[in-house]
């Protein structure tokens, strides 16, 4: 192209793409740098060529065209600026674009002490946190500097998350005297294979991935306890695809063999039961919100509640789902289906997000002291 051509492309392109990104010139121009050095281009080239060679190698991608769904929750790192008995969150989702490709996005919000829910403005923006691998072979994602919280994706980077990043459950953990770090497992899926991951960020700027390696990450649904109990880290996972089991480690990303916590009893989970995101501290006990599957493959919510000291006791479970999908609210990506990958208690209420029919998220509340009451 001449370079009158070269400019009249460019406006055209700029024209259909400018405000739908932000920054896209600056996009262009890392991936035309990224470009050229696979291909080895010669230069140096004009900024108009160069812009416009990104361009042919850059495309739109709809991370959350075909679905929005289970939320996990966490107080957000920032509680300035609120009313008394309000408190800012902090809510991840997954989101399913083209190919079933899952990422990971994130919503801000307050709670009332009354249970009232306010979420942030959404944005018509979305920025991809840059990868990075550091020498020791971490890789890690990091915000762009001037994209909000609920502008960010994390986009599968590896290999084995090739097809999604699946349900992430965040929780706040802490360690006696240490600032908050926050961790979140997750489902890799590399389209044939599943593997369980460890999020781990202090600032919600950076986030480091590990794989988690021992015979209890081959399964689905890992879910850290707040804090070390006798000394040791804690997770609840399924590993046999249908009961619960209480793991416990001295390395946050090498997870042996469980001990058998529960199983399937009431005919609603009759076919597989899972936990519903990190337990939950209470005065009373661990607070475990869990998924039971029944007839016709029906997804409904319920809880159990166990020892705090020992939390591989049992003190009671629902009998009947905490919530099971209504009638005008069963259609969707997965029909008959309510899931949670996380909830948080404040002012005593339970205030639980969870995806609908694996296509939108609600919320609902419920008053934690009538919930434990009403375990066998």
């Amino acid at each position: 192209m001449d370079n009158r051509t070269v400019q009249a492309e460019l406006s055209l392109v700029l024209a259909d793409f400018e405000n739908r990104h932000r920054e896209v010139r600056l996009v262009f121009e890392q991936r035309y740098e990224s470009i050229a050095r696979e291909l080895d281009l010669p230069g140096p080239l004009r900024e108009a060529e160069r812009a416009l060679i990104g361009a042919y190698f850059c495309n739109e991608y709809s991370f959350e065209s075909a679905a929005v769904l289970n939320p996990s929750v966490i107080p957000h790192p920032d509680q300035c600026g609120l009313n008394e008995g309000e408190l800012r969150f902090l809510m991840s989702l997954r989101t399913v674009g083209e190919g079933h490709i899952s990422s990971i996005t994130f919503r801000e919000g307050i709670l009332t002490a009354e249970g009232d829910i306010s979420l942030s403005e959404g944005s018509h923006f979305a920025v991809t946190a840059h990868p990075e691998t550091t020498p020791d072979g971490t890789v890690c994602l990091t915000r762009h500097p001037t994209s909000a919280m609920h502008e960010t994706v994390l986009f599968p980077v590896t290999a084995a998350q090739r097809n999604g990043l699946e349900d992430l459950r965040l929780v706040r953990f802490e360690e006696d005297g240490e600032p908050p770090v926050y961790y979140g497992t997750y489902t890799a899926f590399s389209g044939t294979a599943i593997a369980s991951e460890l999020l781990v960020t202090r600032d919600f700027q950076r986030f480091e991935m590990h794989p988690i390696s021992g015979p209890a990450a081959g399964g689905k649904g890992m879910a850290l306890f707040p804090r070390r109990i006798d000394g040791a880290y804690a997770m609840i996972g399924r590993q046999d695809h249908e009961n619960l089991y209480l793991l416990r480690s001295d390395n946050l990303l090498h997870w042996e063999d469980g001990t058998h916590l529960a199983g399937p009893v009431y005919p609603w989970e009759l076919v597989q039961i899972g936990n519903c995101g990190a337990a939950i501290e209470t005065e009373q006990g661990w607070l475990v919100l869990t998924h039971g599957v029944g007839a016709m493959r029906k997804y409904a919510l319920g809880a159990m509640l166990l020892d705090k000291s020992d939390p591989a006791r049992v003190l009671g479970r629902s009998r009947v789902p905490l919530l099971s999908p209504p009638d005008a609210e069963r259609e969707g990506y997965v029909p008959n289906v309510v899931y949670s990958c996380g909830a948080l208690v404040h002012s005593g209420l339970l205030f639980l997000p969870y995806g609908v029919a694996d296509s939108t998220v609600a919320f609902a509340t419920v008053n934690l002291d009538e919930l434990l009451d009403s375990f066998d």
